[in-house]
């Protein structure tokens, strides 16, 4: 059971907000580019994650990215981890208040009443209760998550079949696409893929079961991409060129109320669970790294997101995809970073240290405009 919720913990955090958007995305760009992107971003979060996995054996446990940078890169190495982890995972977070919230409000408020600042609120406390109390509690809800949701995802499935259009994914031709549109899927698909800042977690999870991290890591990517191709195939085959940023929303028109609820249910459990999950992450590198106390750390790690919501930080997708590109690029270079230091033969470093560094530079610019 130890090797199953490693392996739901790290997939469950991986499945999160970022699914959401998918569908979308590929209405903007057709799904010949979006599968070319799965299959290079894909093959470069294996190869970055296996090398952390590597990382995270060979190094003394109770440590999250910065205190991995300290250790390999020394402290310029640690500062730019804790900055681009905390800001990283920050975005992660108000991005699930932001899209857990708006699922929970279109689920209860038709039975309830009430507004999204309450329904938020209320998606909040119960995550950061779950986040409280620790990695056993998590670890379970993982579990039990994931596999509910497979079961949701399946009926929306039965339900939507007969209502699939496959020509729906590919209503863009490719040779219109303007510059921006190209590049739209990078920080989201980067952002959809990516779950290193947990492999420390799933790596003391394992115990005497350590060698076992590299599959289990290929395992826990392989399921999310399988499972995004998937989504992409059901939502926008059925809802085609009314397919809305949030994905579930534009289900209305075509699904019962009924099915809607269902889809909504399963969109608060995927990004419930990854808020959860990351959450917990964030405040390891507080207590863990920084050598803060627990419960300031629980508290800086919950309350600043919400904060940035409450002020009106509110857009998704712009969210996750600077996160997707600049933080966790600026990650996924640290680690390449460091693994050069135990494996310096190793040049497939190089082009994986390009690709990340061309989206930190593109996602900057497009910014700044």
């Amino acid at each position: 059971m130890k090797i199953i919720y490693a392996i739901a913990t790290l997939s469950g955090t991986i499945i999160g907000v970022g699914l959401f958007s998918l569908p979308y995305i590929t209405s903007k760009v057709g799904f010949w580019v979006i599968l070319g992107y799965f299959l290079v971003l894909g093959t470069l979060v294996i190869l970055v994650h296996l090398f952390f996995g590597e990382l995270a054996l060979k190094t003394p446990d109770f440590k999250r990215l910065p205190g991995f940078a300290s250790y390999y890169l020394g402290n310029w190495g640690e500062r730019i981890a804790l900055i681009s982890t905390i800001l990283g995972v920050f975005g992660a977070i108000l991005a699930y208040l932001i899209v857990g919230g708006e699922f929970l409000t279109n689920l209860l408020s038709p039975v309830f009443g009430g507004n999204n600042l309450l329904y938020t609120l209320l998606y909040f406390s119960l995550g950061a209760s779950l986040i409280f109390f620790g990695i056993k509690a998590i670890s379970k809800v993982e579990f039990w998550g994931l596999i509910l949701f497979f079961v949701i995802l399946f009926l929306i499935f039965l339900k939507g079949k007969y209502l699939i259009n496959i020509e729906n994914l590919f209503l863009i031709r490719n040779w219109e696409l303007g510059i921006r549109n190209w590049f739209l899927p990078y920080g989201p698909i980067l952002f959809s893929l990516w779950g290193a800042s947990l492999i420390p977690e799933v790596e003391e999870m394992l115990r005497e079961n350590k060698k076992l991290l590299p599959k289990i890591i290929l395992i826990s990517i392989l399921i999310p991409i399988l499972v995004y191709l998937f989504f992409i195939y059901l939502i926008l085959g059925i809802t085609g060129p009314q397919t809305t940023e949030s994905a579930l929303s534009g289900l209305r028109n075509f699904l019962g109320d009924r099915i809607v609820s269902l889809a909504l249910f399963f969109g608060v459990l995927t990004t419930f669970t990854s808020f959860i999950a990351l959450g917990l992450t964030l405040k390891k590198v507080f207590w863990y790294d920084l050598k803060i106390e627990k419960n300031i750390a629980f508290a800086i790690t919950c309350f600043i997101p919400l904060t940035l919501f409450l002020i009106g930080i509110k857009q998704f997708i712009p969210i996750i995809s600077f996160v997707g590109a600049t933080m966790l690029g600026i990650d996924g270079i640290l680690i390449l970073l460091m693994y050069r230091k135990i494996k310096p033969k190793n040049f497939l470093v190089y082009p994986l240290f390009l690709i990340l560094f061309g989206g930190i530079i593109y996602e900057i610019i497009y910014f700044l405009k």
